[in-house]
């Protein structure tokens, strides 16, 4: 279950009662402070832009923060019973069998707060606020209280939205370590700035992605335990990220498939991911129901962009195109609901991009994904392929490692570019357990790829 604890909703009972009663128990729940100047306490930016205070209703120089929209004001957790109440309310869930939680925002809850106006960093003559709360110092010591009060005693999984720095992956997915695992996000990540104005092109390359997925599997490796993905809620679809327009197609989806889901660590599937949903395509900004694609638009124009490129931006990488219906079938509305409008707008290629139509056919995304999931479930390969060690192999021009166990080797090779690549392939790799082409290659010596193949063999 999703877990968020930084914040609650402004409509919460705690956060209606201090806003009530400034004076009772509830109004120190929150973070409230004076205004300066008539203005708020600093210039600070929220995530989802705009000013990260919010004026507090009937009050004139009195300001809540939120680090993300102003229906989500932030709990102050330096107040312990603050942290008493949170984890009164993780362990009711724990309680009834629950197994474990994905964990938002978690670096978020400790603040430096500090008051006055910083340099601004953007257009808007804000400052990102991740720079006074993300990963403060002192952090670990309320971490360590919450996994010992909750998860351990109950011996929860847990996986936690935090990217946390490599010279401190130990203390959160160590032995003793926080969490069972973080998801890290410098390689699904790698298309923003580092600005975070996403509406810009970071020009990324493969070799980047190549250099940031090894890097993350090795300090994971001597660390702990990978959660690894390519899609979430917060990202547009994977092929659109990492595939040319003219290239995407069951190939390249195949072939993203192969490349993260062989990886050391567990794999997560975002929805519409195993059929190879796309980005949708909106014609205006009213479109997006996205807090955060409103803000990068408005950034965008206020950085000189034109109306026309903006949008164009938004559709690249807004968080929506994660967020479309799910397209179940060919029916009405994608099979996702029977009413006249959907919550957001469908993609027009749902009648051929749908689960129905993947399962009636063999060589589909869908059944790609199937083939995936039983060589890490079900097959001799299993104990390799999920406990195995990672150890890249480097090669100029595509993506090659081995997942081993003593004598026990399992080779993938992924070739990331619409151009053949040869490879060199040592002789002992003679099984080949899987290949995203319906005709396989033919393991020799030398091996060809085709345009975005993916191969995986064996030693035995």
């Amino acid at each position: 279950m999703d877990l968020v604890v930084n914040h609650t909703s402004d409509e919460h009972d705690w956060f209606k009662e201090a806003l009530a009663n400034p004076d009772s128990k509830y109004g120190d729940y929150y973070i409230f402070k004076e205004g300066v100047n008539g203005l708020p306490p600093n210039n600070w930016r929220s995530y989802f832009g705009s000013s990260a205070w919010e004026s507090v209703p009937g009050e004139e120089n009195v300001y809540y923060l939120h680090a993300f929209t102003k229906k989500q004001p932030d709990l102050n957790w330096e107040n312990p019973v603050v942290r008493e109440e949170i984890y009164a309310m993780i362990n009711y869930w724990l309680d009834q069998g629950l197994s474990g939680f994905r964990i938002d925002a978690i670096l978020n809850i400790k603040k430096r707060l500090e008051v006055g106006q910083f340099e601004p960093d953007g257009e808007d003559g804000l400052a990102f606020i991740g720079n006074w709360i993300l990963n403060q110092p002192g952090i670990g010591t309320w971490l360590k209280e919450l996994n010992e009060q909750t998860f351990k005693p109950h011996n929860s999984m847990t996986v936690a939205e935090a990217d946390v720095p490599e010279e401190r992956l130990k203390e959160y997915i160590g032995s003793d370590g926080y969490f069972s695992m973080v998801f890290d996000f410098s390689y699904t990540d790698i298309d923003v700035p580092n600005t975070g104005e996403w509406y810009k092109f970071s020009n990324w390359t493969w070799e980047e992605m190549k250099a940031n997925l090894y890097n993350s599997q090795l300090v994971t490796q001597e660390n702990g335990w990978a959660a690894v993905y390519l899609e979430n809620h917060d990202q547009p679809r994977s092929i659109n990220k990492y595939i040319p327009e003219k290239d995407r197609n069951k190939y390249s989806k195949k072939m993203l498939g192969t490349l993260f889901m062989l990886l050391r660590g567990t794999p997560f599937i975002y929805q519409g991911q195993e059929i190879g949903m796309t980005n949708v395509h909106m014609s205006n900004l009213e479109e997006y129901d996205d807090i955060a694609t409103h803000d990068q638009y408005n950034r965008a124009l206020l950085a000189g962009l034109t109306a026309e490129k903006a949008m164009a931006a938004m559709n690249r990488r807004s968080r929506d195109n994660s967020r479309t219906p799910m397209q179940w079938s060919n029916e009405k509305n994608a099979g996702f609901s029977v009413s006249e409008k959907t919550w957001l707008k469908l993609n027009t290629n749902y009648p051929t991009i749908n689960v129905e139509e993947e399962r009636k056919t063999s060589s589909s995304v869908l059944n790609y994904y199937k083939q995936l999931i039983q060589l890490r479930r079900d097959s001799q390969y299993k104990e390799v392929i999920v406990y195995g060690e990672f150890r890249p192999i480097e090669h100029p021009d595509v993506i090659m490692y081995k997942r081993v166990i003593e004598t026990s080797e399992v080779l993938v090779i992924v070739n990331y570019s619409n151009s053949e690549q040869a490879v060199q392939v040592d002789d002992q790799f003679s099984t080949i357990l899987l290949t995203n082409y319906e005709s396989d290659n033919q393991v020799e010596s030398k091996l060809i790829l085709r345009p975005y193949e993916s191969v995986v063999l064996s030693n035995f």
